[in-house]
Parts: structure tokens; sequence; C-alpha cells
């Protein structure tokens, strides 16, 4: 047995290997696996083959949160057609090539996609070109003419049983935010939305955004939780300068929506953020984002919670 062959079934069962190889078809080869980082719910990999002498290259999604899967035991179906849909729409995403959904062939579900050129890239150069090229993409999505999916936008928080967190310097602010988030939530068109659009989930080349990935918990709902999710996630990165000229970017982008101004969303997606104490996002660490630890992120988060409760 090759040393390639010994990777490649430490990595993958010998039944997600048989898979793969069904998919590519007579003549294929699997010529090399590796892991990637950054995914902290599921293994992603990065396949290389070769078929009749042309080489290709992959990513294949493996659930493997099993609380994940009890609560919606249809992820691998999810985004194979939040794959489908976005790629239709013109949006730089992978394209769906096949789907194990309940794990029947892999043992585990299971999504295989394109790999997209492109990388990661959390310290840019020039920020205001890195946060104008981040909100045009999303700005591009939200635009999109789409058709509705059955997956449909609900909040993660029980919003009723909010409450101040513990570990806070600012309880007045975020006071006000729950009670403003524990009330009517504002008018909005639905439309096709990321649900975890932040800047490890996009992929750049040549200084400009060359694809979104990440989609399954892709859904049809209000741009605002797009919006306002990134903007946390660039609060703890950056500070909350950042994050607001993002909003600036996004809202100077074509296809994006006024919608998103109102700061409930905004509100909203920090309370997505009340399950504990704030912690680095081992995300960013694995891509080699490093100088970050809780209370630098607790301090950046109040901040933010104090400039999203003036704005009542």
């Amino acid at each position: 047995m090759s040393s390639l062959e010994n990777n490649a079934r430490q990595l993958l069962s010998e039944a997600t290997l048989q898979w793969l190889q069904q998919q590519a078809g007579p003549g294929s080869a699997i010529e090399q696996v590796n892991a990637l980082k950054g995914g902290v719910s599921s293994a992603v990999f990065r396949i290389k083959g070769s078929k009749h002498g042309e080489t290709h290259e992959y990513v294949l999604r493996q659930f493997t949160d099993h609380e994940w899967l009890e609560s919606e035991p249809d992820l691998a179906e999810h985004e194979s057609v939040a794959l489908n849909r976005a790629y239709e729409a013109g949006v730089p995403s992978p394209q769906w090539i096949a789907g194990d959904f309940t794990g029947e062939f892999c043992g585990i579900p299971s999504v295989l996609m394109t790999r997209l050129d492109g990388e990661v890239i959390l310290r840019p150069l020039e920020m205001q070109g890195w946060l104008d090229g981040l909100a045009g993409a999303l700005a591009g999505l939200h635009g999109a003419d789409t058709t509705p999916m059955k997956w449909k936008y609900f909040s993660y928080n029980n919003i009723s049983a909010l409450q101040i967190p513990d570990w806070t310097n600012s309880p007045e602010a975020w006071g006000k935010i729950i009670k403003r988030v524990q009330g009517d939530v504002p008018a909005y068109m639905p439309r096709l939305i990321h649900r975890d659009y932040h800047p490890t989930n996009v992929l750049w080349e040549n200084g400009k955004v060359s694809g979104i990935v990440d989609w399954v918990n892709c859904c049809y709902g209000p741009a605002g939780i797009d919006t306002g999710h990134c903007r946390v996630n660039l609060v703890q990165l950056y500070g909350v300068k950042t994050a607001d000229a993002f909003l600036e970017a996004y809202l100077h982008s074509p296809g994006s929506t006024e919608e998103v101004t109102d700061c409930y969303w905004d509100m909203l997606s920090l309370t997505d953020f009340l399950w504990g104490p704030p912690e680095v996002y081992q995300g960013w660490i694995d891509l080699g984002f490093t100088g970050l630890n809780p209370q630098i992120i607790s301090a950046r988060i109040d901040e933010y919670a104090e400039s999203l409760s003036a704005r009542l």
C-alpha cells in the first residue's frame, strides 16, 4: 500500500473513499487527501484526484457534530440545496457535486463540492479595500434573484429568556439591548442569506473575493442577520470602528438593503453570544490569527453594546 493510500485511509473511512470513487467515475484516482483547518463543527478535506490525465480538486465536508445532527438531521441536504441555490444565483460559491444526506454510504452525512481558488485573509494589507470586498460580496448575495428555500430563518436563542451577562462591565447597555430584541421585529423582505457570514468564510485571490464557503446555515430570511453576524465578528477581531466601516461599505454596495440599518439586527446578532463568557474563536487560531484573549474580546463586545444601545 502506498504512502498516499495510507494517508487517505487515516483521514477517511474505507466507505467514504469508495463513495468518492463512485462519484468520480471510471478512470479516476484519488491522489491526495488533506484535512483543512478553520472549521469547528465538521471535518473538511481537500481532495486531489485525476481522471483521464486531468487533475481535479474537490472539498469534502463530513458532519461530525452529533448534537448538531440530532437537532438538524438534514444538514447535508441543507448545504447541498444551498450550494445549488447560491451557484445558480451567480454568487461566488463552490459547485455542488454529490451528497450522502443520511450517511448511508459514508457512515456519516457528507457533501462533496468543487474547490475554489483563494485563501482566507484575516490581516489585510489595506483594510478599507478588504472591507469593501467583504461587504460587496455580501450585498451581491442579498441582491441576487433567488427562489425561496424551505429553510427559513429562526433565532438560535430563546429571546424571552435572555438575561444580562454576568461577565459584562456594561450591564445598562446590555439591559437596553435585551429589552429591544424582546420587542417587535422590524419589517423586512425575506431573501437568500448566508447566516454565517464572517471573514473566515470568505476566500480572496489577487485582492478580490474569489468565493464564499460554508453554506450549511444558509436560509431565507432578513439581510440584517448577515450584516449583524459579520459585524460582531469584526468587533472581536478589530474593534467597533472596523465593524462600522463594514456597514458603511455594505450600504454603498450594489444589492444592499437599508433594512440592515435598524439596530435591532445588530443587537439580535450580538445576543447570539450570550451562551457564555467571550472566548477566542478556535477558527481564528487555526488560521494563524493570534494576539486575542477573552479580556480583549469582552472589552470590545462591551464597547459595541454601548454603541448600539446609544442608538436607541
